[in-house]
């Protein structure tokens, strides 16, 4: 194989790594998605999440700067992420569910080709591997001469395999203010001035945990009052200032019930709320999977006293016009604007 095709390897590894890291950093993901893609239980830290996008970056850059022994170091520790990363996503499909991955910062449906689209990165790992212990150890393949045509031509069949487009439709989990309620039961059009029914559909009798320890289920909780779910994560960033408003939000809905829902046991979770109402706690993510097939943090719904959902589930900027529609349908009109102007 000729040196420029090998010296290509290592660059567009590096290219990829460093555009995932960025991509998960932007969109931070949370510990319910590498549960839901099956990364097993003891890797499930907090702590190494945090560190995730922030080592393919590092591992990245390393992969363009080192040759030599450090450069050969780099490239294998490529080439086991690669390959967790491609074990992963064929158990996925294997298990023939709907199962997707943040695995650029968008979630998407796992499906063949993202099988494809992995066991190619794993192959260029390997052939990096081979190749980038003969650039200078400092400098690496870059100081060593850009290989321009073979790169980009590496290039352009990884963007594609990364970019192909799925035939589903793509999943919003954690993926930050801007996203709508895709996974909504109420969906709307830009280009409809009409607003569309909601399908009302009876509360799932699904069992959670009070902050005290006591267990319930959604259904028994509205027996008296509505609730509105505000379903979030400490290890998801857009959900920190969805928390901070939770109590404003009690102040301007006393009929609700506004809860926080957390995947984290009361003991572990740093957003446990002992004083009513009180926080649930669905350690298994059944609430999330019993109301739509994904539903991203941060999200809300409402639950009616009647014994069916009201609204939602709504995800990210979406929320605040949800708590002012729920106070419109209440009040009859829209809620006051603070003085300052801001929500």
């Amino acid at each position: 194989m000729p040196d420029a095709l090998l010296a290509a390897f290592p660059l567009v590894l590096a290219a990829v790594l460093i555009a995932s890291g960025v991509s998960k950093l932007r969109n931070p993901e949370d510990l319910q998605g590498w549960a839901d893609l099956g990364v097993p239980r003891g890797l499930r830290r907090e702590w190494l999440l945090r560190f995730h996008p922030a080592g393919e970056i590092v591992l990245g850059v390393a992969l363009a700067v080192l040759g030599g022994i450090l450069g050969l170091l780099a490239a294998l520790a490529a080439v086991g992420l690669m390959s967790a990363y491609t074990w992963l996503v064929v158990r996925a499909v294997s298990r023939d569910e709907d199962t997707s991955c943040a695995c650029f910062g968008v979630r998407k449906k796992v499906t063949r080709v993202t099988v494809v689209r992995n066991a190619w990165l794993t192959a260029i790992a390997v052939a990096a591997a081979f190749s980038i212990w003969t650039a200078p150890t400092l400098g690496g393949v870059l100081v060593a001469g850009w290989p321009v045509v073979p790169a980009l031509a590496l290039a352009a069949v990884t963007t594609a395999l990364v970019m192909w487009p799925d035939d589903a439709p793509q999943f919003a989990r954690d993926s930050g203010p801007m996203a709508d309620a895709a996974q909504s039961p109420r969906s709307e059009s830009a280009d409809e001035s009409d607003e569309l029914d909601y399908i009302r559909t009876r509360t799932p009798a699904v069992s959670v945990t009070l902050a005290d320890g006591t267990a319930t289920d959604l259904r028994a909780l509205t027996e008296l009052r509505p609730v509105l779910l505000l379903l979030v994560s400490p290890t998801c960033g857009w959900c920190e200032p969805i928390v901070a408003q939770r109590q404003a939000w009690r102040e301007l809905l006393p009929e609700v019930d506004v809860r926080l829902l957390l995947t984290d046991p009361p003991e572990s979770s740093p957003w446990t709320e002992t004083d009513e109402p009180q926080s649930l706690h669905d350690t298994g993510g059944r609430v999330a999977a019993s109301l739509a097939d994904f539903i991203p943090s941060p999200s809300a719904v409402l639950l009616g006293a009647d014994g069916l959902l009201a609204g939602g589930p709504v995800v990210g900027d979406a929320i605040k016009s949800f708590i002012d529609d729920i106070y419109e349908s209440l009040h009859g009109v829209r809620p006051p604007v603070p003085a300052s102007g801001k929500a």
